[in-house]
This record gives structure tokens, sequence and C-alpha cells, in this order.
């Protein structure tokens, strides 16, 4: 298929280009660039795209195309809080905006990035399935929720939506990101031999690894309509299901002589779940995830030290909220994030 990946520079796009190109699929990128130069490690091999705001998608750049992997948002629950109004702008209004541009296009199949935060404040008693109530606690998780209802909306016989619910993100990335959690604390670890937690450590977190995320894409992208059409998918392991004091403890025995150290000065976290994870096996066969917790902070701990990771690189240029505000103060970007003249 020819393929328009939007948010191709980010975290995830970057991860999942290659494992669409090798399997065999023609993909066209989108993204505004602000995080095109959080790069630790060689260049990526960037598709070649589009450079544009996703507010300002136009049916010239759906043209043409047989389905859309929508990636780019503003993608964390601190920096939708301190914007919301901008989190819906572009999370919500311009996504929504590019879904009825694809399907007035033809695109036939259009896989949405939604999150596992829309189950909140569900707690860590039993799994959450997907049909449960939905309790989005965030911006960023609310504009998610918007966005799945508005596609079902649009949902037709010749346009497929498919929400895929992804658990936290985890592992190394050409263009890293160090404000997700098993990333920050190897990141810590490394640099301070301090594996910090400023929450109580109880809740409870569903992860799932780059990689494991964009073959779980390339895989509903051709999956038979009828497993996908119009259905929502959480995608992770429930192997993965763990707390973040345990994280914690995964993290110390990846990087040697790392002492835990949970703080609680931020007390306990309202966003707490373990996620079920069945239906999207049972409705891709033979699809299951590879990486463990453990496997990802190795790989990470490896990688920050191959590439030299700085506490002030870990501080500045891998962490969106940091990033954003420098362009912010340099003039770079305006009021509404988008690139000056």
């Amino acid at each position: 298929m020819r393929v328009l990946l939007t948010g191709h520079q980010g975290y995830l796009g970057t991860v999942m280009a290659p494992v669409l190109r090798a399997a065999g699929h023609d993909v066209v990128g989108l993204d505004s660039g602000l995080f095109a130069d959080c790069v630790l490690g060689p260049t990526p091999d960037d598709p070649q795209g589009h450079r544009v705001d996703l507010r300002d998608v136009t049916a010239e750049h759906v043209a043409g195309v047989d389905a859309v992997i929508h990636l780019a948002a503003l993608s964390n629950d601190p920096l939708g809080s301190l914007a919301p109004e901008l989190t819906y702008d572009i999370n919500h209004h311009a996504s929504v905006q590019l879904a009825r541009l694809a399907r007035e296009a033809g695109v036939k199949r259009f896989l949405y990035a939604s999150t596992c935060s829309v189950y909140g404040a569900a707690g860590g008693g039993e799994l959450v399935g997907e049909d449960a109530p939905l309790r989005p606690v965030t911006p960023y998780a609310e504009s998610k929720v918007r966005v799945e209802d508005d596609l079902h909306a649009l949902a037709d016989g010749d346009f497929t939506p498919v929400y895929m619910r992804n658990a936290t993100a985890f592992g190394y990335s050409p263009r890293l990101r160090a404000d997700i959690v098993l990333n920050n604390l190897v990141g810590h670890a490394l640099l301070s031999g301090e594996v910090l937690v400023l929450s109580d450590g109880t809740p409870w977190r569903p992860l799932v690894h780059a990689g494991d995320i964009a073959r779980a894409f390339t895989a509903a992208l051709s999956a038979p309509r009828e497993a996908v059409h119009d259905r929502a998918f959480n995608i992770g392991s429930e192997t993965n299901n763990v707390t973040v004091a345990e994280i914690a403890e995964q993290v110390a025995e990846a990087v040697a002589g790392a002492k835990v150290r949970i703080t609680g000065e931020n007390g306990a976290d309202p966003r707490s779940y373990r996620v079920d994870f069945a239906r999207f096996r049972e409705a891709i066969p033979g699809f299951d995830c590879e990486w463990t917790v453990k496997r990802g902070a190795l790989e990470l701990a490896e990688a920050y030290r191959k590439f030299g990771l700085t506490k002030d690189d870990f501080d500045r240029r891998f962490t969106r909220l940091a990033v954003l505000r420098a362009a912010s103060e340099a003039g770079a970007v305006d009021d509404t994030l988008r690139w000056r003249p």
C-alpha cells in the first residue's frame, strides 16, 4: 500500500517507518518537524514526506494514499495540561479533519494511535478490556477519547478506522524520548546511579516496546477488514502490566550499581490500570509482543552508553516540554507552536 505516516519524525514514527517499508509498503511521511532533531545515535533514514503542521493539512497531502497511520500529536500528559487548548486543536480537531480529508480522498484504512490512558482512573484490580468505561484524567487522554468517537461516526462501507490504544511506550528509538517512564528511569539510573521514583510507586502501568507497536500497526494495516473495522484494540502484553515500583526494580537490575529511591513526593498517581490485550491477538492470529520490560531496560542502557547520553541532552533535548519551551524562548515557534517564517 501507499501509506501516509503522520509523525514520522517522532519517537514512534522513526521506529515504525522502516518496519512498514520492510513489509513492502510505500511510506510517505507527514510531520511538523518540531522534534526532528531529537536524535541519539545514527541519523534516521526518513521516508520522503511533507513538512506541515497537522492543523494545516489539505486534500493534497492525502491524494493517492491507500491508508493513513496517524501518530502525530502533542504526545504527553504534562504537555497537554500546560496547553490544553492546543492539545484539543491538534490532537482532536486536526486529527478528525485529517480523517475527513482521507475519507473524501478514497483512503480505505485509517489507523489511529490512541492510548491506554483513556482508562485513566480504572484502578489496578481487574484487567481492563476495550469495552470498559473510559475515565480519562488528562487533556491528552480526553482528546484521544473524542477522536475515537468522531472517527466512529465517519466509519462506513468504504472507510475503516481502527483505534490502536497503545500502552505506555518504551525502548530505544533514534529519535529518543526521555519523558516516558522506563526510558526516564534508565537514564536517571545511568547518569546518577539512582532510580528515582517521585510517586509512591503503587500505580499500575501497562508498557509496550516501540518495536512491538510498529509490528502491531503493520499487522493491522493488512488484516482482513472484518477483523478490524471500527474496532478498538489495546496494544501491549499482560506480561508488561507492572507497578511503577516494579519498573524501578527491573531498571536497577539492568543498570549495575543503581539504587532505587521512592520519594513519594508527588503522592499517589490517579492514573492506574492493568490492561487486557487479548482482543488484538484474537483478531490477528500469531501476533504477540516480543519485548519485556527487563529486556527493554537492558536495550536502553546499552544504547545510552553506546551513543554517549549526557545529562544536558537527557534533560533538554529528549524531553518534549523542554524542547518546545526552548523553541518558544528562541522565537522559533509562535504561541500556537507553529514555526515562525
